[in-house]
């Protein structure tokens, strides 16, 4: 799944540009509007411990795909993967600098990027009290992007006729 994420979002490279739009065509003048699109720069990117592969995928083919930047800070209790991949990346011909791993705590590490006013993007996944923090920490260091996915979404419910043993183990 990794894999295609990364070549769906590849194929994206070449098709990012903008559009001529006219708004008037009154005459003398035909008036456009033209709107051209270009990378963001720097995006930090926070992700969880669960499918750590994935969701370095998930945010980061797309930002390099429009031509981003990364620092991404994975979860201080899945780092491995995040370094191996930008390691591979290097071997992989992109460039140093491209792709940054920032391991650490979310207290330090990630509340770092969330206030570092060249970081012009934020994706983070996880809780909602950490979500809270980091997009007031977002607005009050540059305004930057903000894209939060927060937890507490997957409700189950659970009735009473159901073998709550079975429903537990599921």
């Amino acid at each position: 799944m990794s894999i295609d994420t990364w070549r769906y979002f590849a194929g994206w490279t070449d098709k990012i540009q903008g559009s001529t739009i006219p708004i008037s065509h009154a005459r003398p003048n035909r008036n456009l509007t033209i709107t051209k699109r270009e990378p963001i720069g720097v995006c930090g990117l926070v992700t969880p411990w669960n499918y750590p592969l994935m969701m370095l995928s998930w945010k980061m083919a797309a930002c390099l795909a429009a031509g981003n930047t990364v620092v991404i800070k994975p979860a201080q209790v899945s780092p491995l993967t995040a370094l191996k991949f930008a390691e591979l990346t290097v071997k992989a011909g992109i460039p140093k600098g491209v792709v940054n791993v920032l391991p650490g705590t979310g207290s330090v590490c990630g509340q770092a990027i969330a206030d570092h006013p060249l970081v012009r993007k934020l994706g983070f996944t996880g809780s909602t009290p950490i979500g809270q923090v980091i997009m007031r920490s977002c607005a009050d260091s540059n305004i930057k992007k903000c894209s939060l996915e927060l937890g507490g979404k997957s409700p189950l419910i659970i009735f009473a006729d159901c073998d709550l043993d079975r429903a537990v183990r599921q």
